[in-house]
């Protein structure tokens, strides 16, 4: 994925780290940079919930790490299409397997009476869902 920085270059989607007071790192976050005027900005679908994790740590964090692919189905799904053991596999079947993934836990979460693990499981599908039907508009 890639988009047309202010200075003319193409930006690439890259997993960065972000650094939150000099204390906490958040590893796997989908930012888009620019290698030849260095620009960096956050990739648009993961800026609501990166933020609002950052406003749970407060304004005194203790120090962490913390890896933002396990919060977030899109950079988990980044993570893992760029991951090396996953080159022999297409985008679309590490999708589609992630969110037969996801069904089955929904399943088993409602099957438990899990309300809270049920809405956690519909969180994820739907930002996958969401960022796909954007991405892939039918005409």
């Amino acid at each position: 994925m890639q988009k047309q920085c202010s200075c003319g270059e193409t930006m690439s989607i890259r997993l960065r780290t972000v650094i939150f007071q000099n204390k906490v790192e958040i590893e796997n976050v989908p930012i888009y940079s620019c290698d030849d005027c260095q620009r960096s900005e956050l990739f648009p679908p993961i800026k609501q919930e990166l933020t609002g994790y950052i406003r749970t740590l407060g304004s005194k964090p203790e120090v962490a790490t913390v890896l933002f692919d396990e919060m977030s189905e899109l950079a988990g799904l980044m993570h893992k299409v760029t991951h090396k053991d996953n080159q022999m596999y297409t985008v679309e079947s590490i999708i589609q397997e992630r969110v037969n993934e996801l069904l089955d836990t929904l399943l088993l979460a409602k099957s438990l009476g899990d309300d809270a693990w049920v809405e956690d499981v519909r969180h994820r599908l739907k930002q996958i869902t969401s960022h796909l039907t954007t991405t892939y508009r039918l005409s």
